[in-house]
């Protein structure tokens, strides 16, 4: 069996979406001839912590851990955060935060390239070098980023030692919608740009999550790479929505579905920033709740996560503060459990032009819901497309009040009546992780044998 070395910086019990892509492949690899060797930090400074995810990782995976140094600890004390604070999640935005986190933001841009986890990358190039030539045999090399100097461990090793090496953008690099948020200095954006290529030009294969990811990568300034780049989008584990397979879900299924009995729920799971909030959404349901009594008995919205504070403010500004719950970070199972239950399921992207190239990992999840998708963004995006194949949702933009009210109330008359649209089975079929990971081995294949 050919083996494979994948970096990531996120690996259980790390929670939140970076994890689940790798861990989810690295479960399937040996059903089509690769054994996964996980490398990744022995004490990651990460936003939360999982350890239901634990339960995925396979008996045989090989996990190497080395130690870390991160500069966290002096954001920490620029932002007035104590010394076992987490730091919350994407706090680089558009969004305001005073003098210090713009202070912060300035540092982080142009001190730390292409990101904070920079000083791990020749440690551990230094540490795995050794490894391999104590006899570690790698058949190929995987980066997954962000963080993208993850990318530049497989670049180096790649360049040493001659191993194919397939780099994996679950985000864009110099394009993701924050980037131009940074306060990047010309020579910094120099230097982003210069290592971008770089890894772009070493890698055997370029792997991207949606098509117009794959679009940026191939294109213009980029043209060049064409040839290599592929999309392998995110997907779902059908393991993690069976009760058989996960026992514990059971339960949480039944305590959820005692809970909201007779409720039209709503549903979000994950990170909800002020830059993704589904803002003219809330008055349209407090509008639905004064018009029909029956409606206001079962309405019941949830959120989980990491949830802006504007949300819960614009929430009981349009009278829906008694219908709302927020649970914060809640174990991967958990939110599984309430996405299965829900009727409506949320899913705002940013409210950024380069949200049209996102797809989320929680889309996949949540596809494999019987709940009707709510989606808002650009509608000619990536997400809008795929919603309009699966038949698994709707989608506005965010400031088309009329089409978002009338969504919410066709999602409510179905409801009702007890009529949803059919999905299209084969086209979500496609995105389960036992398929997603066959076409990650058919590209380790393709490179290994040049």
């Amino acid at each position: 069996m050919k083996r494979v070395l994948i970096i990531t910086y996120y690996w259980p019990p790390s929670g939140g979406s970076g994890v689940q892509r790798w861990l989810k492949a690295s479960k399937y690899l040996s059903m089509y001839g690769w054994e996964p060797v996980i490398y990744t930090p022995l004490n990651p400074d990460v936003n939360s912590v999982d350890s239901s995810l634990i339960a995925d990782i396979r008996a045989d995976i090989k996990v190497i851990k080395h130690k870390i140094t991160e500069p966290y600890k002096f954001y920490k004390i620029l932002s007035g955060k104590k010394k076992g604070e987490k730091i919350e999640a994407n706090i680089i935005s558009s969004e305001g935060g005073g003098f210090l986190k713009k202070l912060s933001m300035h540092i982080r841009g142009n001190w730390f390239i292409p990101d904070p986890r920079v000083w791990w990358v020749k440690p551990s190039v230094r540490f795995l070098s050794g490894l391999i030539k104590d006899g570690e045999r790698f058949d190929a090399v995987v980066s997954t980023g962000p963080p993208h100097s993850m990318h530049l461990i497989a670049e180096a090793l790649h360049k040493k030692f001659n191993i194919p090496y397939l780099a994996d953008f679950r985000d864009p690099w110099t394009k993701i919608f924050y980037f131009k948020h940074l306060g990047l200095s010309a020579s910094s954006l120099k230097k982003h740009l210069a290592l971008e290529r770089g890894v772009l030009s070493s890698a055997d294969k370029v792997v991207v999550v949606s098509d117009k990811m794959k679009e940026e990568f191939s294109t213009g300034e980029y043209s060049e790479f064409a040839g290599k780049v592929e999309v392998v989008t995110n997907g779902f584990d059908p393991d993690d929505f069976s009760t058989e397979k996960r026992p514990a879900l059971k339960e949480i299924k039944e305590r959820i579905d005692k809970e909201c009995e007779g409720k039209f729920v709503i549903v979000h799971t994950g990170i909800l920033p002020k830059s993704a909030d589904p803002d003219l959404l809330w008055p349209v349901l407090g509008k639905m709740v004064k018009e029909n009594a029956e409606f206001a008995s079962r309405l019941k919205i949830v959120t989980m996560g990491q949830t802006d504070g504007c949300v819960a403010e614009e929430i009981k500004a349009a009278g829906l503060e008694s219908y709302y719950t927020q649970y914060g970070y809640v174990p991967h199972l958990e939110s599984i459990g309430w996405q299965i239950r829900a009727n409506v399921l949320l899913l705002p992207l940013r409210k950024e032009k380069e949200s049209a190239a996102i797809l989320t990992g929680k889309f996949y999840e949540y596809i494999a819901c019987k709940g009707e998708m709510f989606a808002f963004g650009p509608v000619n995006g990536d997400l809008g497309k795929i919603l309009k194949e699966t038949g698994r949702g709707k989608m506005a933009e965010f400031d088309d009040k009329e089409a978002i009210e009338a969504i919410m109330r066709g999602f409510a008359k179905n409801y009702c009546s007890e009529v949803s649209e059919p999905g299209n089975n084969s086209a979500v079929e496609r995105f389960s992780r036992v398929k997603t990971t066959e076409q990650l081995a058919k590209l380790l294949d393709e490179i290994s044998k040049k």
